[in-house]
């Protein structure tokens, strides 16, 4: 069963292997130097941080891979609560609830598991790396808090890539799901030697306080 191998491997979890393949080049046509709108357009998205989202989950890495699909992803500040499901490694429906530096994972027959490194509570559960700390800040088209960053802008003045942490997220599609707003990402690809994280939103609206 899923939740024995989560009590089997955790705690012989180590960090991946330095074996990398080589990053697709840049498009042509980037450049470092932010548009005139940026800083307001960042402040605007740092503003935005109660908000739900759904769609889908890819991974490929040389460990697993899979999909899944987000019914939903909801935010409020720091706090997040994440469900998956999939028939991959017979995953089902996951929850995910945590903040930085800390998760709690329930899995489909009700199991709990708890841990201060949530990535590598991911990673015993689904085999996947997530870098689910991040990814709150990369799905809204920001730069995460921690680790310094390069951003990438596009001829139309939308950031196309930001580099942070050994990752590249590259950013493929943007969309207004909500007014008021800046454009959202709507697709986006995070990539870091082997390994590929896309996320494709289909919804997105701002919870306006709402209690979970």
């Amino acid at each position: 069963m899923r939740s024995a191998a989560i009590a089997l491997t955790f705690s012989a979890l180590i960090m991946g292997g330095c074996t990398s393949l080589q990053v697709d080049p840049l498009p042509e046509g980037l450049t470092e130097q932010p548009p005139s709108g940026w800083s307001e357009e960042r402040a605007r998205l740092q503003q935005f941080q109660q908000w739900e989202l759904s769609g889908k989950l890819a991974v490929r890495q040389p460990s697993d891979s899979g999909t899944a699909v987000i019914n939903y992803w909801k935010q409020d500040g720091e706090a997040y609560e994440l469900a998956l499901s999939s028939s991959f490694l017979g995953m089902g429906r996951t929850t995910l609830e945590g903040v930085p530096g800390f998760i709690e994972l329930t899995l489909p027959g009700g199991d709990r598991y708890q841990s201060g490194d949530p990535e590598a509570l991911i990673e015993a559960a689904t085999g996947w790396q997530l870098p689910i700390n991040s990814l709150t800040w990369w799905i809204r088209g920001l730069p995460g808090p921690d680790g310094d960053f390069r951003l990438f802008f596009d001829d139309q003045e939308q950031l196309a890539v930001i580099r942070q942490q050994g990752w590249e997220i590259r950013y493929d599609r943007w969309q207004p799901f909500i007014e008021g707003y800046p454009p959202l990402p709507a697709r986006l690809t995070a990539v870091k030697g082997e390994k590929r994280v896309r996320l494709v939103v289909s919804n997105w609206h701002e919870r306006n306080g709402e209690v979970w």
